[in-house]
Order: structure tokens, then C-alpha cells, then sequence
């Protein structure tokens, strides 16, 4: 291995590990919600209903939807650093408002506000994370930082645990504050900016600047430059990009259904097929641990085998696990098919992502997962709404079936997507010329 991609490789391992616990305090206040519903259902002095609790859940994806959809061109304008650290402030300050949350109106709001600091960080710190990744190594370090998400999900099946029975659910949403403290200090002093963006902007004195403080080469400038601020959006339907443009998104919105109605209320619908609380908290747990193992093993044979199939192939078993999921089986079993269905359901989407930030320029690189992950946002509304009706009528057992039916829709799109993008992939490398060599 030559000096300068060491260099190389450590400055993308430096992006790698702040972003990764951006997204771990991410992940701890997405999934917070679903690990203290139980709780809030119980607390008589909200009046919360499970019909209730499913439009709950989705303000913080409605908030997420705009969000990301806005993170997309405004960091391709202002850079993914700034976008970053302001999107952390907000989701950490929207946390405090939950937690002193006087009424459902007022903890809904909090929600929202924290949606728009969440939906809005996770495009952008994929998108960095593939700029800097090494070449061969995007999908990898992709999925690794996604890894963040299903660990942050773990904390909080963790805290639901250890908080509900000892502090009540209100002292979840005080950990939603940390962040404040610990992600935004070490961003501000050590996340490096993209190089990318920075001479695709026509910031080269800053992007020389940042290169010399890294000891790494200054990438060459992109073929094509944004001409305005709309201009990274157009980009996406140019040139029959308006195709693979579309059927991603679908896609995404089946796999963000997924995601959310499946974390929102797995512990409440086992809960309701006979489990005790402490077992259906586990359950999320475990959802989540097989995530984080299938992220990693997504990431590695994505890199080999490409996005595209590998996400195809984690949806449609993510079909038949989450099927699975209603039916009553021995605990044992049950542990172990959730573990499995966590292994394809989480890292399947993030594959989706992975699949776009190789289709996709520079230029509007940031644009395009934005709009995705944005896109995408209305299938993480319907899913929590979707599992609540179903749990309010008493047909938990359906739900299943219906996220289920959802994987399948995701796959047959995704591979329409990657039918159609196959003549727009980028085929140059994606890092920063100096880490590929």
C-alpha cells in the first residue's frame, strides 16, 4: 500500500467514524418512540390510543420527509458539513420538547421539529461517506455506517427496558440531548468537508486548503457544474434520468414502509400476540442486532456483486421474515426469525441508497439521495399510520402480512430501477482521487 493511500484510507476511516456516531444518536432518537409506545400507551394521563400512536409516529417521518427532500439541494449549495451540525442541533433540541411535552399536541410538534434535524442528516452523511470512501469500497463503508442506525436502535430498545419500569418514558427523550454535547463539538473541530463538493463549487482555495492540513490530493473538477440552485434537481431527469429517478423512489418508499412501521410497533404487536412486555422490547433488540450484521454483510458482497441485486435480493427475503413475524412460534424461534428479518429489512434500503450514489454525479449527488430518502419519507408516514389502524382494529396479525406485501412491491421496483440507471451508472471511481489509488 502506497503513503498516499494510507493517507487516503485514514482520512476516509476519520469520516467514517464521526458520521457513524451522528447516525448512532440518529438512530437513538428515530427508534426511541417505538421502544417507549408501551409506555406512553399505559400512562393513562395521555389519553394515547393505539390509532393515536400511529399518527404520532408519523410526524417525526413527515418532519423527515421535508427534511430530506430540503437537505438535498441546500447542501449541495452550502456544503455537507454545515448541514450536518445544524441538522444534529435540531433533532437534539426537539428532543428536550418531547420530553417536557405538556400534551400529545405539543409532544407531536417535538416530533416533527426533531424529523426535520433526522430526515435530513442521514442522506448527507451517506452521501460524504461515499465521497470519501476508497475505490471498491463504497457499499462496504456504507453499509458500516448504516450499522450506526440499527445500533442506535438496540440503545433504544435498551433504554426502553432499563427507563420505562425505573423512570417513566418521558426520561427516554432526555437522552435525546447528548448529542448536543459530544456529536456536535467533535464535528465541528474534526469532520473534514468534501473535497468533491468544495471544487465543485469553485472553492479550490479552501479544497487545496483542506488537502494540504490531510496530506492528500485535490480531486479533479467534476465534468459538469451546477448553474443554479435548481439546477441539481433538474439533473435527476436529464438525459432519461427521470426513469431510474422515479422507480427509486418507489422503491424507497416501500423500504422506508418497512422500516418504520416494522420498528414503531414490533414490540406492541408482539406484545399483543402473547409476549410479555420485557420479551417484545427484546424483540426490537434483536431486529436490530441482525441489522447491524446485515448491513455488513450487504455492504461486503455489494461491492462485489453490485447495489442493485444485493438490495433486490435482502427485499425479497425481508418478504418472506417479516411474514414470518405473524405467526406464533416458540420464543426461541421467534428470537431467531426476527434476527433474520432484521439482517435483510434494514440494510435492503440502505443497498437502495448505496445504488444511488453510484448513479449519480457529483453535482447532484447529495440531490438525488436527498430526494430518495425524501421521497421515501411517505412510506415511513404510511407504515406507523398503517400499523396502527391494523393494531386498533385488533388485526396485528395482518400488519405482517401487509409489511410483507410491501417487501415484495420493493423488490419487483428496485429492479426496475436498476434496469433502467444501468446506462447513467458513474463509472468512475467515486472517492477522492487520492483514495483510489
Amino acid at each position: 500500500m502506497s503513503s498516499t493511500t494510507a493517507r487516503g484510507n485514514r482520512l476516509a476511516s476519520l469520516v467514517v467514524a464521526i458520521c457513524w456516531l451522528v447516525v448512532l444518536f440518529d438512530g437513538v432518537d428515530l427508534f426511541i418512540y417505538g421502544a417507549v409506545l408501551p409506555g406512553m400507551l399505559d400512562d393513562t394521563s395521555l389519553g394515547l390510543t393505539p390509532a393515536m400512536a400511529g399518527g404520532l409516529g408519523s410526524y417525526a417521518t413527515f418532519g423527515m420527509l421535508i427534511g430530506a427532500i430540503a437537505s438535498g439541494p441546500l447542501t449541495d449549495r452550502l456544503g455537507r458539513k454545515k448541514i450536518i451540525i445544524a441538522d444534529t442541533v435540531i433533532f437534539s433540541l426537539a428532543s428536550v420538547i418531547c420530553a417536557i411535552a405538556p400534551s400529545i399536541g405539543v409532544f407531536g410538534w417535538g416530533r416533527f421539529v426533531a424529523g426535520l434535524g433526522l430526515g435530513g442528516l442521514l442522506p448527507i452523511a451517506l452521501t460524504l461517506v461515499a465521497e470519501y470512501a476508497p475505490a471498491g469500497r463504497r457499499n462496504l463503508l456504507i453499509g458500516s455506517l448504516m450499522t450506526a442506525h440499527q445500533v442506535g436502535g438496540i440503545v433504544a430498545g435498551s433504554l426502553g427496558l432499563y427507563l420505562l419500569n425505573n423512570h417513566g418514558w418521558r426520561s427516554a427523550y432526555w437522552v435525546g440531548v447528548v448529542p448536543l454535547f459530544i456529536a456536535v463539538p467533535l464535528i465541528a473541530k474534526y469532520l473534514p468537508e468534501s473535497l468533491s463538493f468544495l471544487v465543485a463549487r469553485g472553492r479550490t482555495a479552501e479544497a487545496t486548503a483542506l488537502a494540504a492540513r490531510y496530506d492528500v490530493d485535490v480531486p479533479a473538477p467534476a465534468a459538469k457544474k451546477t448553474e443554479s440552485k435548481l439546477d441539481s434537481i433538474v439533473e435527476l431527469f436529464r438525459e432519461g434520468r427521470w426513469k431510474p429517478t422515479i422507480l427509486f423512489w418507489v422503491a424507497s418508499f416501500g423500504g422506508l414502509l418497512l422500516v418504520y412501521g416494522v420498528n414503531t410497533w414490533l414490540p406492541t404487536m408482539m406484545r399483543a400476540q402473547g409476549y410479555n412486555l420485557g420479551s417484545s422490547l427484546a424483540f426490537l433488540i434483536v431486529i436490530n442486532l441482525g441489522g447491524v450484521f446485515g448491513m455488513l454483510a450487504a455492504g461486503r458482497v455489494a461491492d462485489r456483486f453490485g447495489a442493485i441485486a444485493i438490495a433486490a435480493i435482502w427485499f425479497a427475503a425481508t418478504a418472506v421474515g417479516v411474514y414470518l413475524l405473524g405467526i406464533h412460534t416458540p420464543l426461541a424461534v421467534t428470537y431467531i426469525v426476527v434476527f433474520l428479518a432484521g439482517f435483510f429489512l434494514f440494510s435492503a434500503q440502505t443497498m437502495v441508497y448505496a445504488a444511488v450514489t453510484s448513479r449519480y454525479g457529483t453535482e447532484s449527488r447529495a440531490t438525488a439521495v436527498g430526494s430518495v430518502a425524501g421521497v421515501g419519507r411517505f412510506g415511513a408516514v404510511v407504515g406507523p399510520w398503517l400499523g396502527g389502524q391494523l393494531v386498533a382494529a385488533n388485526n396485528q396479525s395482518w400488519g405482517f402480512t401487509a409489511f410483507a406485501l410491501a417487501a415484495v412491491l420493493a423488490t419487483v421496483f428496485v429492479l426496475l430501477a436498476g434496469l433502467a440507471s444501468r446506462n447513467h451508472q458513474v463509472t468512475e471511481a467515486p472517492a477522492e482521487p487520492a483514495l483510489a489509488h
